[in-house]
């Protein structure tokens, strides 16, 4: 069964952070999608998932992907989103240090161009190296660069937290990284 969530949750992933097309979706503004048109959809397009695994896949997902509303009537993915969307995460201030995960061989674009967001909407940072250190291993030898998030917040760049612990920002330039 455990097999069956991880790729559940990856199918997930992919239509609702990136291709809702794929499967005939249409994603509202903020990201939310109807529960029961989501399963529809996926039903029409090969990939059957109950209501059941859906709800145990928001459950145990580790990271805590997705999120129900609160009437549990719709379903989105709570960052990560190539496609637009707006999530509606208000500005919130950071710790003094954030983390950020990613493999060894990214670093010498990260040393000349900083954290990118790329195509996602923001760049994830984590509030603690254990989190940065699984994020980087699944792209390789992982390397944790430490954020000075304070002196960022006081230069004036924005932090959003989701709704996972995931802190999000547009950019992270050289200066405010600190490469140990």
């Amino acid at each position: 069964m455990e097999k069956q969530v991880i790729q559940i949750s990856k199918f997930l992933s992919l239509v609702l952070r990136h291709q809702p097309e794929l499967i005939g979706l249409s994603l509202a503004e903020a990201g939310w999608v109807a529960v029961h048109d989501l399963l529809a959809a996926c039903r029409r397009h090969g990939k059957t998932i109950s209501l059941e695994q859906l709800q145990e896949v928001v459950a145990t997902n580790d990271k805590k992907r997705f999120s129900f509303s609160e009437d549990g009537n719709l379903i989105r993915a709570n960052q990560g989103h190539s496609v637009k969307v707006e999530l509606g995460y208000e500005p919130a201030t950071p710790p003094v240090t954030l983390f950020h995960g990613t493999a060894e061989r990214f670093l010498a674009s990260i040393k000349s161009q900083g954290l990118l967001k790329g195509e996602r909407h923001h760049v994830h940072l984590s509030a603690d190296i254990e989190t940065a250190t699984k994020v980087g291993q699944r792209h390789g030898k992982p390397i944790v660069l430490h954020i000075d998030a304070e002196k960022m917040q006081q230069d004036g760049f924005t932090f959003y937290l989701s709704t996972n612990g995931v802190w999000l920002t547009e950019h992270v330039p050289v200066p405010y990284l600190m490469f140990l």
